[in-house]
């Protein structure tokens, strides 16, 4: 078997922890420390996540994405196979390294999605667009950690917390959605989303997209009318 060669390495910002690219043959691996954030072979579940949220939006004219996360690009290219011509796609990554990754080293494997001119990329935090916007965004899907819990970044608890997901219910128009990507279920989690104003779906992904491969969550989460305390209390 091929040996693992790190390619590059990464200091996330504001954090200090390292984030190591690899490849073996045509395959890509980025670590974190002894955490494998993602492989390249295993796509499903963050297809899944796209695929899931544009489901719920099909029929809005212009719909308006906000993707928290770059990584290997499977959930953005997922949503713009299936979203329009119309579609604005903004991709919120706090490491300027990985958008460098997927511009060089991972080009073959981001296609065209990078030139796509639905999209266009922040580089910086996706907790300071959401907190900076009003009704901005149809879906705002989530993928910067292994699931509602800072990780990646300890900062990143801020988008999970109650105070996070206001904000998020605020950046959202009317019907939006909010989906969330993580490893594996989390009942407080789910909990928060309901006392916060949304209802809460909770799909089971595979991480090759069939049967096959670890069992990941994904929550679907819809802006719900009327103010989140009287949403809780129903």
């Amino acid at each position: 078997m091929l040996p693992w060669v790190v390619l590059d390495t990464a200091k996330i910002p504001g954090d200090g922890s390292e984030l190591r690219l690899k490849k073996r043959g045509a395959e890509f691996s980025i670590m974190l420390g002894s955490n494998e954030l993602m492989n390249s072979r295993l796509s499903g579940s963050e297809e899944a996540l796209a695929r899931l949220s544009c489901l719920r939006l099909r029929g809005r004219e212009r719909p308006r994405i906000l993707i928290g996360g770059l990584g290997m690009g499977f959930t953005l290219r997922a949503a713009l196979a299936e979203l329009g011509p119309d579609a604005q796609v903004t991709v919120a990554e706090l490491v300027p390294a990985v958008v460098a990754w997927a511009r060089g080293p991972m080009a073959e494997v981001f296609g065209d999605s990078l030139t796509d001119p639905r999209v266009s990329i922040f580089e910086g935090d996706v907790g300071g667009l959401i907190r900076s916007s009003r009704s901005a965004y149809d879906g705002i899907l989530l993928d910067v950690d292994n699931g509602p819990e800072g990780l990646t970044r300890k900062a990143n608890d801020s988008l999970y917390d109650m105070p996070g997901l206001s904000s998020a219910r605020t950046a959202l128009a009317r019907g939006g959605v909010l989906a969330v990507w993580s490893s594996a279920p989390n009942r407080a989690f789910t909990q928060r989303l309901r006392k916060a104003g949304f209802g809460v779906e909770e799909v089971n992904a595979r991480a090759h997209g069939t049967r096959r491969g670890a069992r990941h969550t994904i929550w679907i989460a819809t802006k719900q009318g009327g103010s989140p305390a009287s949403q809780a209390q129903s």
